[in-house]
């Protein structure tokens, strides 16, 4: 008896953990979501936003390690405010980060958000995650 107790414990916990996860099940895209001053992407949701004309794109990894095609301007995640005269004087103008992994891009937003852009998406698991989507990146120096 203790054995199949166990095993019916192992299950329902399974099922618990595996239905937790699930999240709505009748959504089909993945929701973006808000890490602090900006709204992670997938990458999907990413190259839809950089695709169009309006967001200006940021690469903030140092060093440098590729780019995405279509990127406006390279300033380190470090960088940010010494160098914001390459950023648009327009505090409104949508910003795209990306940096490798998602990390300075991250400290970007911070970096961002305390000079008063207030439209800022970053891309959730940097260029690992673009790659891993089956994007290209430009070669360093590109």
């Amino acid at each position: 008896m203790p054995r199949l107790r166990r095993t019916t414990l192992a299950l329902l916990a399974t099922a618990l953990l595996a239905g937790g996860c699930a999240g709505d099940p009748r959504s089909t895209e993945a929701a973006p979501s808000s890490a602090g001053p900006a709204t992670l992407l997938d990458p999907a949701a990413f190259a839809d936003v950089i695709a169009g004309d309006e967001a200006f794109v940021v690469n903030v990894h140092v060093p440098d390690e590729g780019s995405i095609e279509g990127t406006d301007a390279a300033i380190p995640f470090d960088r940010i405010e010494q160098q914001q005269a390459q950023l648009p004087a327009d505090r409104s103008t949508p910003l795209a980060l990306y940096c490798r992994s998602g990390n300075m891009s991250a400290d970007a937003a911070v970096t961002l958000a305390e000079l008063g852009y207030t439209d800022v998406v970053d891309l959730e698991g940097g260029m690992v995650a673009w790659e891993a989507d089956g994007r290209p990146l430009l070669p360093p120096g590109a």
